[in-house]
């Protein structure tokens, strides 16, 4: 340890949350950065956020290529009922790996799909069946989310224990009051101990955050950096 450092404290300020940003489902790592830049920027100059593209090329049309260029991605496949998925332990392994290589992150925001597959994960890794290379999730954004619609039917197997239990890990939720997921972004909120919500008067989207909503977000982010900066303290007085 360098006494210098050690003097100027700089060992000890506190690190961006480093987040990695799941979209939704046919658009792109590049379209949910554009959404998520309309934030103030009160929020985003304390966030560290990185914005992966889905595995799989979309296999059809997208529901926002009159806004969008393409290219446009998915995370993985379900049939019509959601009775089937497809490639979904691919993507798992698609994650992770991407979290071995460019990690280690220390929550995860998703969008629609993308926060389907977040709200999933640490469930997941606290039953040991996906993601138990990395380090496990610290906190979670989920907008516009639910649980994996096909868990009802058993499907996908890797998921479901995810909501067996509370989940623990701490939790910010977004929810349009004219989502068609309002209903089920709420039960998901609730499978959560002592999640934050916020709602919003739109829809599917991902909403600029007005005044109230601002404060609610800066509070969780500022709760989010005690925490982890209050980890970092206990391993450094192990050292």
């Amino acid at each position: 340890m360098s006494s210098e450092n050690h003097r100027s404290g700089k060992e000890y300020e506190p690190k961006n949350p480093r987040v990695l940003c799941l979209h939704g489902f046919r658009t792109s790592g590049r379209i949910l950065q554009a959404l998520i830049s309309k934030w103030p920027e009160t929020i985003l100059r304390n966030l560290d956020l990185e914005f992966l593209d889905g595995p799989f090329p979309a296999t059809g049309k997208s529901d926002v290529e009159r806004f969008f260029d393409p290219p446009y991605y998915e995370w993985y496949q379900a049939s019509k009922g959601f009775t089937e998925y497809r490639n979904f332990e691919e993507c798992l392994a698609y994650v992770e790996d991407y979290m071995i290589k460019n990690g280690p992150f220390d929550g995860l925001l998703g969008f629609s799909q993308g926060a389907f597959l977040s709200a999933a994960i640490p469930g997941m890794q606290e039953e040991g069946t996906a993601l138990t290379k990395v380090p496990k999730i610290k906190f979670l954004v989920i907008i516009s989310g639910a649980k994996i619609p096909g868990l009802v039917f058993g499907q996908p197997k890797a998921a479901l224990g995810a909501f067996s239990s509370p989940v623990r890990c701490p939790s910010l939720h977004i929810i349009g009051e004219r989502d068609f997921l309002k209903t089920e972004s709420e039960i998901l909120a609730e499978s959560f101990v002592d999640p934050v919500v916020i709602h919003h008067s739109g829809g599917h989207i991902i909403p600029k955050l007005e005044t109230k909503a601002e404060e609610t977000v800066l509070s969780f982010f500022q709760k989010i950096r005690q925490m982890l900066s209050d980890e970092s303290g206990s391993v450094r007085s192990l050292m």
